[in-house]
C-alpha cells in the first residue's frame, strides 16, 4: 500500500525572519528575509537534502510571494533562487523592486556580513 501524498504547508516565522515549508509536519526548507520599511527583502532559500528534486523551492516561494503580496509588501530578490524564480513568473512584476547597491549594502549591515 502507498503512503498518501501530503501537500506541503508554508509557515512564516517573523521571529526568525524566514518562512519555512513543511512535509509532514517536518521543515523541509525555508526562504529567509529582512524587512525594510514596506519592501522584503529575501537574501537564502534552502531546502534539505532529503527533500530535493520535489519542486518544494518553487511552492515555498510562491507562496512566500502571494503572502507579501496579501500583506501590501513589495519583494527585493537578492536571493539568486527568488531572483530565478520571478524571471519565470511574471505574475509577480507588479510586487516586485530591483536589487540596488543601497539594498545590498543595508542588507550587509543587518546582516553583518
Amino acid at each position: 500500500m502507498t503512503q498518501p501524498e501530503t501537500t506541503p504547508t508554508l509557515r512564516r516565522v517573523d521571529a526568525r525572519h524566514r518562512y519555512e515549508i513543511l512535509v509532514d509536519g517536518e521543515s523541509a526548507g525555508f526562504t529567509a528575509y529582512r524587512d525594510r520599511d514596506d519592501r522584503r527583502v529575501f537574501f537564502h532559500t534552502e531546502i534539505d537534502d532529503a527533500y530535493a528534486g520535489q519542486g518544494l523551492a518553487s511552492i515555498l516561494v510562491r507562496q512566500a510571494l502571494e503572502d507579501v503580496r496579501s500583506t501590501g509588501l513589495r519583494a527585493v530578490p537578492v536571493c539568486p533562487y527568488v531572483a530565478k524564480f520571478l524571471k519565470k513568473h511574471e505574475e509577480f512584476a507588479d510586487v516586485t523592486e530591483p536589487v540596488t547597491p543601497e539594498v545590498l549594502e543595508w542588507l550587509d549591515g543587518v546582516l553583518k556580513r
